[in-house]
């Protein structure tokens, strides 16, 4: 990995945002997809997640969101949460997301090898309920949450959403309870927009992350398939 990989983005508050991006080897055009990170930073998961996305085709750029909190590069072990991420995890707010996603948006579409109107975006834990309020901030094709934590605080949201969005949730995931997984789609459903739902019942939160206890190789390997279907059908690769 070098200072190639990496790319500062100019945010509207006039902050700055580094943010790990990743091509495919296609000359173009082809799709973009915004990555956004767990709340552990943009680390080797994330970074990897990008590099298999770009291997299928598509342009991806993940934003580091703690930009306001912590210097370039903050990468914070699984272990780790109450101690050293929860400080910046609590920091962040929708006002200030919504600004870093526009900036990554607009990189994006500024990329001569991307097709502005096919961007899509994914995102896991923290990054799963980001991806929810980009679905709704950002003119997206395409919007993907895994076991997205704390999306039914802006269910609101739902009334927003700009593409079809597809969610997974581990069953076994005790911090993020049924009655939370059915207020989201309760809330998309009310808000008539499409959506697809998906609830792996043996799999834990953070299924899909071979860098974490909760890792389930089975879950993760269908997961990525649905998610890679959805987005050739959404987005084209």
């Amino acid at each position: 990995m070098s200072d190639q990989n990496f790319v500062t983005l100019a945010v509207a508050d006039g902050t700055e945002m580094r943010a790990y991006v990743a091509f495919p080897s296609s000359t173009g055009p082809v799709p973009g997809i915004i990555l956004l990170q767990e709340a552990f930073g943009v680390n080797h998961h994330i970074r990897s997640v990008a590099d298999r996305l770009a291997a299928a085709g598509y342009a991806v750029v993940a934003p580091e969101l703690f930009h306001r909190t912590a210097a370039p590069g903050l990468e914070i072990a699984y272990s780790d949460f109450n101690s050293v991420a929860m400080p910046h995890y609590s920091a962040i707010n929708n006002n200030d997301l919504t600004s870093d996603l526009q900036a990554a948006y607009d990189w994006l579409t500024t990329q001569p090898l991307v097709k502005a109107d096919k961007i899509g975006s994914i995102g896991f834990c923290l990054g799963g309920r980001v991806s929810f309020l980009a679905n709704a901030v950002l003119p997206l094709a395409a919007g993907v949450s895994y076991y997205g934590g704390g999306t039914h605080t802006i269910a609101d949201r739902a009334q927003d959403l700009h593409a079809t969005h597809l969610f997974f949730w581990g069953g076994l995931d005790a911090h993020i309870g049924k009655e939370q997984i059915n207020q989201v789609i309760e809330a998309v459903e009310v808000a008539k927009k499409p959506y697809i739902n998906t609830v792996i019942s043996y799999a834990d939160h953070g299924f899909n992350c071979d860098e974490r206890p909760s890792y389930h190789p089975e879950a993760a390997k269908e997961a990525w398939a649905l998610t890679l279907a959805f987005f050739g059908e959404k987005l084209g690769a």
